[in-house]
């Protein structure tokens, strides 16, 4: 028998700092949350700006968090997974833990320079490991196994969600805990300045025709899903239906995407089967939008090929240019920034746009939130090496 998925519950971080309010205030309320960098000295980088926690806006239980300093990634995660799990009114016993996530790496300068600990008993450099993360996590909450860390870049956020509503719509699990992490740090800053894919500006803007690069910001979400039926016979509240997911590869190359979108069309459309949706029941898209030349052509290309003639029809926005690109974490927080728009009614905006280029002709959500009443929305990210994924979410 196969399941319906259900999102019974969010904790979530970013920029603006933790909780749903502090998204609703921040990217629908169409703040950038780009700030110049502290947490280590960016004069050696043509990039000086991210979208970072500083301790401003809503805290995070039980993480004092300072100005300059990186908050550890694992904290973190048993306070959103903590508030998730309240959210939904279950222990999460016995439940699989799937996340997203490269590791705390705010300990690698250190490691490198010789100045800190440099054996593998140091917490700071374990916690480098992907793999602990989940395994500490199901520790700390008294969760179950699986505990699995995907490590795909952008995409794995979402991969974790897409593999935690399988287990679910399988009966492989009841409940799975999964979602993703990156908070910001300078060996992946700068291995992405070197790559020249970091703007030299105090913005990102996705789809403009001046657009000169991403910036990295602080994100952590974690959503629990259970079988719906399950959920709403112990009375749960259901957020939303998490209704399709698509996975592709195109393998077009080591960083650059597909010109055409092959890979994530062809993503979105497995989503949008398993959803069994189709195209025209779509009323919003949250783009993969990293705000770089290549990345927004092809996507807009991806979604022609998606919509075809109703392309037009379709409103799109990227909201990268508020919280800046969250690797990781990415996918499982734009899953939770999808799902409130649903729940609002609001459409949250593409900021920073000058100049529209014409090749990203799509009905974009430009500058400030716009109200729509819709059932169903889209949800896509895409990744180094050709890796694409995507999500459906549903209205309850």
């Amino acid at each position: 028998m196969a399941h319906d998925v259900a999102i019974t519950g969010h904790g979530v971080l970013t920029a603006f700092g933790f909780g749903e309010q502090a998204l609703l205030d921040g990217v629908f309320g169409g703040r950038p949350g780009f700030t110049p960098v502290t947490r280590f000295d960016p004069t050696p980088y043509r990039a000086g700006h991210a979208a970072t926690y500083e301790g401003e806006g809503p805290e995070i239980p039980g993480v004092p968090v300072k100005p300059g300093v990186t908050p550890g990634q694992f904290e973190v995660l048993v306070a959103c997974a903590a508030a998730a799990l309240e959210m939904a009114g279950t222990d999460g016993a016995g439940a699989p833990v799937l996340l997203g996530t490269n590791g705390d790496h705010s300990a690698a300068p250190d490691f490198w320079s010789g100045t800190g600990a440099r054996t593998a008993a140091d917490p700071r450099t374990l916690d480098s490991l992907p793999a602990r993360l989940p395994e500490l996590l199901a520790r700390e909450l008294g969760l179950g196994a699986p505990r699995t860390a995907f490590v795909n870049a952008c995409v794995a956020g979402t991969n974790a969600l897409a593999r935690g509503a399988e287990l679910v719509r399988r009966g492989l699990a009841d409940t799975v805990v999964c979602g993703g992490a990156y908070l910001v740090t300078e060996d992946v800053f700068a291995k992405f300045d070197s790559g020249r894919a970091l703007s030299p500006e105090d913005a990102v803007r996705p789809f403009d025709a001046g657009r000169q690069g991403l910036l990295h910001g602080d994100g952590v979400a974690v959503l629990v899903l259970e079988a719906a039926d399950r959920a709403r016979a112990r009375g749960a509240r259901v957020l939303a239906g998490l209704t399709g997911w698509g996975m592709a590869a195109d393998a077009h190359h080591v960083i650059q995407p597909h010109p055409r979108g092959d890979g994530l069309a062809r993503a979105a459309r497995a989503a949008l089967r398993r959803a069994g949706a189709e195209p025209g029941r779509i009323g919003y898209v949250n783009a993969h939008g990293t705000g770089t030349p290549l990345n927004d052509v092809a996507e807009t290309a991806a979604l022609h090929q998606v919509f075809g003639e109703g392309v037009h029809g379709v409103p799109v926005s990227s909201t990268k240019s508020s919280t800046g690109h969250m690797l990781e974490a990415t996918g499982a927080v734009e899953a939770v920034i999808t799902m409130l728009a649903l729940r609002e009614g609001l459409l949250p905006p593409t900021l920073g746009t000058l100049e529209p280029d014409p090749a990203c002709d799509l009905d974009h959500v430009r500058d400030t939130a716009r109200p729509a009443r819709i059932t169903h929305a889209l949800s896509l990210n895409a990744a180094f090496g050709g890796v694409d994924a995507a999500l459906v979410l549903e209205a309850p």
